[in-house]
């Protein structure tokens, strides 16, 4: 077997490696860090399927490797960040175990639902083009975001005060996880990125998509980050409605 038909598997390692070393940094309180490995394995997730395409070097093991990867990165990752906002904000009537507060083990069910995504999509081949249910790149892009903002955000700006009091409300941690753990099993049409052409008709999506994170990046810069999976999400729905994915 040659090199290349290693590639992808070499990405897809990187983006395991660089999604462990980011749970010890959010484990270690720098949040903002473990966010940003978490865009490097998605660069690095992006890579791999890159790679294989180029190379045309698909492989089961892969595909496992794959999804293993994934869970790490995109799923343990964003739980592990929502267990630290999670044990901030936690009511003092909260429940303990061993002296440990249970409530904020409430985030891992991102973890588990991102495993449960992750399994369906390996067996469901209708999702070759487009996706049902939000992929895990895409839901830990949202939740690692809240730590860029705090970090690297202006915290005079209308989105950083925005972010900082939900952020506080354990109410609020608790309906996101359950509402971002939904969705990535949903049955929801969700578009790729994915272009077979670039003519404008069969990529209306897609386009329109790229042309708004541009002018969200442009004008609200870091702060864009989290719109912009809303904006994906509302895109996603109207797609849908209108059979356009």
């Amino acid at each position: 077997m040659s090199f290349t038909k290693h590639i992808p598997n070499l990405f897809t390692s990187m983006n395991l490696f660089t999604g462990s070393v980011a749970i010890v940094f959010a484990f270690n309180g720098q949040l903002h860090i473990a966010g940003i490995l978490v865009l490097i394995a998605a660069i690095f997730d992006f890579l791999d399927g890159f790679a294989a395409r180029l190379f045309k070097a698909y492989s089961a093991v892969g595909k496992e490797l794959d999804s293993l990867a994934d869970l790490v990165s995109f799923g343990l990752v964003p739980g592990v960040l929502m267990y630290s906002y999670m044990e901030q904000s936690v009511p003092a009537w909260s429940p303990e175990l061993l002296e440990i507060n249970v409530l904020p083990f409430l985030a891992f069910i991102i973890t588990v639902f991102s495993a449960m995504r992750l399994a369906i999509f390996n067996v469901d081949e209708t999702q070759a083009e487009n996706f049902k249910g939000l992929p895990t790149p895409a839901n830990a892009i949202f939740f690692i975001s809240f730590p860029i903002v705090m970090y690297y955000g202006n915290p005079d700006s209308y989105t950083y005060i925005i972010v900082q009091n939900l952020l506080n409300n354990f109410s609020f941690l608790v309906l996101i996880t359950l509402l971002f753990s939904f969705l990535l099993v949903s049955p929801f049409a969700m578009f790729s990125l994915k272009f077979k052409s670039l003519a404008f008709a069969p990529n209306q999506l897609r386009y329109t998509f790229i042309i708004i994170v541009l002018l969200l990046l442009i004008v609200l810069r870091i702060e864009a980050v989290p719109l912009i999976i809303i904006i994906y999400l509302l895109l996603s729905f109207v797609g849908e409605k209108l059979n356009r994915i």
